[in-house]
């Protein structure tokens, strides 16, 4: 399969995680059931039974969330190159998401990187225990005049020795901020002053990608360094620093560093744009990171895989591509 300069894959994270998700590809892909078996025989327990059945809660959670997620988004990809989907030139996901796109592109195996996600969803939910951390999503407000908040709220005396950052630029006006319970109530307080539209507490137990998940980037690293990983067949835009990494080993530690580094998604999504993308799909379960893209770059075809529907139409934006180059 010859890659289409104009065409990159997205993967969802955490966040589009669904009761029934992939549902209606079940029974017309029979690869999709294989793939979960793959994931269940790994892991110990249904995961397909857990993404159509739940209960929610236990879905939710971030351990089974991960490698939920994961395993939907290869069983896309699986299906993509089953119909003739053609080949991206260059991948990116989201947190998570960054994980499939490994998979995906031939960096670590499939059946190594589900157990490894779960991993990462414990050890990041044990960081910080449960009620002393928390995120916000910050509308309206640029990202100068959000990391302007966060340190304004950390010189409050009150408040020395928590911290607060922003974690992800998501798309230009909407950021998230993480940290100790009291610094992001506090720069919740400081981002509203300084004219954010609105600023929400997110249903999350726990800081991701700030330095009080040190602790989760040192235990996975331990887990990560007998996995063998190889270079990646289709090259990935990585979220701790929006560039392309092709050695493997380096991949190994961006990987470790994704987990208390902040996700910057506005400069993955630039940067894929800068490459000659035109085309973006987003492969996996939910719609969101084709909302967030539409968001950073209006010029960008976009597509979702979230039914059959979807992914057909997702099919023929990459035959539109083909034909575009």
């Amino acid at each position: 399969m010859v890659p289409e300069d104009n065409l990159a894959l997205v993967f969802p994270g955490q966040g589009s995680q669904a009761l029934g998700m992939l549902n209606s590809f079940h029974a017309e892909f029979p690869s999709i059931a294989t793939t979960f078996t793959e994931a269940s025989d790994v892991l110990g327990y249904d995961v397909w039974k857990l993404t159509q059945e739940g209960p929610l809660e236990k879905l939710n959670l971030t351990e089974y969330t991960q490698p939920a997620l994961l395993t939907a988004s290869v069983a896309v990809w699986r299906v993509w190159l089953q119909q003739g989907g053609i080949q991206p030139s260059l991948m990116s996901g989201h947190s998570l998401g960054e994980w499939s796109a490994l998979v995906c592109s031939g960096v670590v195996a499939f059946t190594d990187a589900v157990k490894l996600v779960q991993h990462r969803g414990r050890f990041m939910q044990q960081a910080v225990p449960e009620g002393q951390g928390s995120m916000a999503a910050i509308l309206g407000l640029d990202d100068d005049a959000v990391k302007t908040a966060c340190d304004a709220a950390m010189q409050e005396q009150s408040l020395q020795g928590s911290i607060v950052a922003p974690v992800n630029f998501n798309s230009p006006g909407q950021s998230v901020i993480a940290g100790n319970v009291s610094a992001v109530d506090r720069a919740i307080v400081h981002c509203k002053k300084l004219g954010a539209k609105r600023a929400m507490l997110l249903p999350v137990s726990a800081p991701f990608h700030t330095e009080l998940m040190r602790s989760a980037s040192d235990k996975l690293a331990s887990h990560i360094e007998d996995i063998s990983f190889n270079a990646p067949s289709v090259p990935i835009v990585h979220n701790v620093n929006a560039r392309v990494e092709l050695d493997p080993n380096k991949i190994k530690q961006l990987m470790i560093e994704q987990i208390y580094q902040p996700v910057l998604w506005v400069s993955c999504v630039r940067a894929l744009v800068d490459s000659g993308v035109t085309h973006i799909v987003e492969c996996g379960p939910g719609k969101v990171l084709a909302a967030l893209v539409k968001r950073i770059d209006r010029s960008l075809s976009i597509a979702v895989t979230d039914t059959v529907t979807d992914f057909n139409n997702a099919l023929q934006l990459g035959l539109n591509v083909r034909v575009v180059a």
